[in-house]
C-alpha cells in the first residue's frame, strides 16, 4: 500500500474518530490491542461499524481488514450491519430460557412486528439474540442499549418499550 493510499484510507475515519482512537491507542501495549475499544469508537459515531469502517480502521492499527473483522465478528455488541435507535438484546441462555424467554421472544416479536436480526419499520428497534447477559439471577434478562432489565415478563415489556422513543 502506498502512503497516499494509506492517507486516502484513514481519512475516511473523522477527526473526532481518529482523535478518540489516538487515545486508545497511547492507553494500548500495541495497536492491534486497541482493537475493540477502536471499533466501540466507531459504532458510538456511526450506530455500526461497516465494512469500509474496518478497512480504514485496520489501516490505522496496522492489520489486514481479514483480522480486524474477526474480532469485530467475535464479540455480540459490535454491530456489523445497520440497526436502528435502540438495540435489544434478548438473552437465550438456559437459565433464561427455563424461565420465561419463549413467551417473552412471543411478546417482542408480536409487539415490534420483527424477528431476530430485523429492525422496526420506523427504525426505532432491533430484535438480536445473546448468548449470555451474565445476570442469572435476573433472568429472563433483556437489555435495550446499555440498560439490562430482569426478571422481564411479557407485561413489564410495554414499560420498557415505552422509555425508548
Amino acid at each position: 500500500m502506498t502512503t497516499s493510499q494509506h492517507f486516502r484510507e484513514v481519512l475516511l475515519l473523522s477527526d473526532k474518530e481518529m482523535k478518540e482512537i489516538n487515545i486508545e491507542l497511547s492507553r494500548a501495549a500495541s495497536k492491534a490491542s486497541a482493537s475493540v475499544d477502536a471499533l466501540n469508537i466507531i459504532q458510538r459515531n456511526r450506530g455500526w461499524v461497516s465494512d469500509e469502517a474496518v478497512k480504514d480502521l485496520a489501516a490505522v492499527l496496522d492489520m489486514s481488514a481479514e483480522e480486524l473483522d474477526a474480532v469485530a465478528t467475535f464479540y455480540s455488541f459490535i454491530f456489523r450491519r445497520p440497526v436502528g435507535r435502540h438495540v435489544i438484546l434478548i438473552c437465550d441462555s438456559i437459565s433464561c430460557w427455563v424461565v420465561g424467554y419463549n413467551p417473552l421472544l412471543d411478546v417482542l416479536k408480536r409487539q415490534l412486528d420483527i424477528t431476530f436480526g430485523e429492525t422496526t419499520s420506523d427504525n426505532r428497534f432491533t430484535l438480536l439474540p445473546i448468548s449470555c447477559l451474565g445476570a442469572c439471577d435476573r433472568a429472563p434478562a433483556v437489555m435495550v442499549d446499555d440498560e439490562l432489565y430482569g426478571p422481564v415478563t411479557a407485561e413489564s415489556m410495554d414499560d420498557i418499550l415505552s422509555k425508548y422513543e
